[in-house]
């Protein structure tokens, strides 16, 4: 619930200061001159890029959690099983020897988004989070019958 929040919060934060960059570009353009608006311009395009990347990130977010929610109610939700240091860290070797036996397990069912949404759990766990992601597009497109990205 924690991170929900704390994703809301920053979507927030994120959407005022678009709205905030944007009312600039806006008064640039409104100044007339080929300077300002070409720069008005140029400023009104940071908001649609980040509106964009917001709402992308939102989806995979949703569906990801989608998935998640399917998974608990089959039962098929990874347990945490990994040892952890003195500190809470996940210890690295436990993330190792976990990753292993997810990439084994995926590598025998490719076409099962459940194995690649565990593939993706570790990958997070082993601090890998490009992989992470592109595991879990791969779980939800599988999912969702389309294509897997490569």
């Amino acid at each position: 619930m924690r991170a929900k929040i704390t994703y809301l919060v920053t979507a927030a934060v994120l959407v005022v200061y678009f709205v905030l960059v944007g009312s600039r570009g806006v008064m640039l353009i409104q100044h007339g001159t080929l300077l300002t608006v070409s720069f008005g311009v140029a400023v009104l395009t940071l908001p649609v890029i980040g509106l964009w990347f917001l709402w992308k990130n939102t989806q995979f977010v949703t569906r990801a959690n989608q998935l998640a929610a399917e998974l608990d109610a089959e039962g098929g939700l990874p347990v945490d099983e990994l040892e952890r240091t003195p500190g809470g860290r996940i210890d690295r070797d436990s993330a190792d020897s976990v990753f292993a036996r997810r990439r084994a397990e995926t590598e025998d069912s490719p076409g099962d988004w459940r194995c690649w949404f565990r593939l993706a759990v570790a990958y997070h766990d082993a601090r890998d989070t490009p992989r992470a992601r592109r595991a879990m597009q791969r779980a939800i497109a599988l999912h969702d019958g389309r294509p897997a990205p490569t």
